[in-house]
């Protein structure tokens, strides 16, 4: 006998359709719920609400294996031979992380190609892999934010096995895996659990209508949402999530929603023995979504800090459009590097008002996320260049290394370590042609109203858009971008050896800069940068020992003195 269930609080009549268009009529049970027990049932099922005769999928569907379109399929997560027994997860605080796309991140595009090239993070360092969202969406091919079915992994990467392939294959590697996870929008094709009951509010975002986490019956919403988190942590024995945009979550309850998925992870960490970690997209700079609930925050792991990414690539690029106009100056990575955000209260003139709150200075550096480059930062860019195409060998070390010696928790995104010349564009893969052409044309439009001419902007929909942001691993057999690879190798090494450059107290950081140079101190370790084009004697706040490692040649120690090449960078013990 096998049981179904779905929650439908507004329908007067729900039936389920197996395989071979039998239905079945469904019962209502407590609280909007509907279910039948059935003998001997076939694998596909679908839900008919009140008289339509159009087949819907399970809101809840652990496998779409015809697409989001198609019959929900049933999934055995017992069945499953798991071979991480041994695994005792990974801890954020002390990680390097690694951002990747299952899709371009090789060429097949698959999680058991992505397996293949586990060895390679390995030798890099990496402690934590950050897959960009994974849940099924409509189309080949996609960035993954338009997400409609919220518990079951994308058909064309592998499905539920081949997603549990992948973390067996990390964690026996000693890898931790973290999902990117997309709770505050459904994508803009297939997303039939709206149909089913009120899952969207009234008020919409930048992606559509909102999530309903606080009107009528959101309390069967909510429990949507972190039913779906602990079964990606529980059932694919995850290690960790980033939660999109939790800024786009409106939510007037007394314990939002976010808390209360901490409450509830942290239960089941205690249960499982092993960390399980949340961290937050926000762009608010608000440190009580990474503040204890003992204290009054929301209990949050850690969230992803843009100042960090802003205040380095303005540096690095000279670039000051848009929400990097309040950038660019040595005193702004100063104040990043000792208190976490530069927005704390202060004024933003790109959004023409004061923005973000300070962070308590015992707030450990780990709990903030910053990177070089990720996902947004290149994929948002009109043509989706990476830092690599405009910038310097030598820049591109000096800004690897300050994020790599920062208090921080780092994060690199994928190719980043060899400088890949590929770039990572925006693609989609609508089937439907007016989505398609509205998607195409709202991109144009958007760039264009940044002064970018049209023919400039990859279509989204074109295949070639898609293929061009694959990355391309023979790379790896060229001078450049092996020695680039050796660099990050040898940074990340020192970094993981060296305790005063994973030390997380950022108050311990003090930060010294002149002219196109800075100084900052981390213990008994010093890391200072020349951003110059010319080569330039910087005084030191002691005596040097020596150089733990330097991103280029012709540097120099005289004592109290450091002469460093032009565009370079150093890492001295004292």
């Amino acid at each position: 006998m096998t049981e179904f269930s779905v929650w439908a609080p507004d329908a007067t009549r729900v039936r389920l359709r197996l395989a071979g268009d039998t239905d079945h009529e469904m019962h209502t049970a407590a609280d909007g719920w509907w279910q039948v027990d059935v003998p001997d049932a076939g694998p596909d099922y679908s839900f008919l609400l009140n008289d339509d005769e159009t087949p819907l999928p399970d809101p809840r569907s652990p496998w779409q294996p015809a697409g989001v379109h198609g019959p929900s399929r049933r999934y055995d997560h017992a069945a499953y031979a798991w071979s991480d027994n041994a695994w005792t997860g990974r801890q954020l605080p002390g990680s390097i992380l690694y951002e990747l796309h299952i899709g371009t991140f090789t060429p097949d595009g698959t999680f058991d190609a992505a397996i293949d090239r586990l060895d390679h993070l390995v030798s890099l360092g990496v402690d934590l892999i950050e897959l960009l969202p994974i849940n099924a969406f409509n189309g080949e091919h996609n960035w993954g934010y338009d997400g409609v079915c919220w518990y079951a992994p994308h058909e064309p990467y592998g499905g539920p096995d081949g997603l549990k392939r992948f973390v067996d294959a990390a964690h026996a590697r000693g890898m931790g895996v973290i999902l990117d996870v997309v709770y505050n929008h459904f994508g803009p094709s297939g997303a039939y659990a709206p149909q089913f009951g009120p899952y969207l509010a009234e008020q919409s975002n930048s992606w559509g209508r909102s999530v309903n986490l606080d009107g009528p019956h959101s309390d069967e919403v909510r429990r949507y949402i972190i039913d779906s988190v602990l079964m990606w942590l529980r059932d694919y024995h995850v290690d960790g999530l980033r939660l999109d945009a939790v800024h786009a979550l409106p939510d007037t309850r007394a314990i939002p929603l976010l808390e209360e998925l901490a409450i509830e992870v942290e239960s089941l960490s205690t249960h499982l023995g092993r960390p399980l970690s949340l961290i937050a997209e926000s762009d608010l700079n608000d440190p009580r979504l990474i503040t204890p609930r003992e204290a009054g925050g929301f209990g949050l792991h850690a969230q992803w800090n843009d100042d960090a990414h802003h205040a380095l690539h303005t540096l690095l690029t000279g670039e000051r459009q848009g929400y990097y106009g309040d950038f660019g100056a040595l005193e702004t990575l100063s104040d990043v590097l000792t208190g976490g955000f530069f927005h704390a209260g202060t004024w933003s003139s790109f959004r023409n008002r004061h923005h973000g709150r300070p962070l308590d200075s015992r707030v450990p550096g780990h709990r903030l996320v910053a990177y070089l480059q990720n996902h947004d930062q290149i994929g948002n860019r009109a043509t989706g260049d990476r830092i690599s195409a405009s910038l310097s060998p030598a820049l591109l070390r000096v800004g690897a290394t300050l994020l790599l010696t920062a208090p921080f928790t780092p994060m690199l995104f994928m190719g980043e370590e060899w400088a890949a010349s590929t770039p990572w564009q925006f693609f989609t893969s609508h089937p439907e042609p007016e989505l398609a052409t509205a998607v195409r044309n709202g991109r144009r439009r958007e760039f264009a109203s940044h002064g970018w001419p049209e023919g400039d902007v990859p279509d989204p929909q074109d295949p070639e858009t898609f293929v061009r942001s694959r990355l391309d691993w023979a790379e790896l057999d060229k001078p450049d971008h092996a020695s680039m690879l050796s660099f990050y190798q040898r940074l990340i090494a020192l970094r993981r050896s060296t305790s005063d450059l994973s030390d997380p107290r950022m108050h311990e950081v003090s930060v010294q800069h002149g002219d196109q140079f800075l100084v900052m101190r981390r213990g008994d370790t010093l890391v200072v940068a020349n951003f110059a084009g010319r080569g330039q004697g910087v005084s030191l706040p002691g005596v040097a020992r020596r150089v733990l490692l330097a991103t280029g040649e012709g540097v120099t120690v005289m004592r109290d003195r450091i002469q460093l090449p032009a565009e370079t960078a150093a890492i001295v013990a004292l």
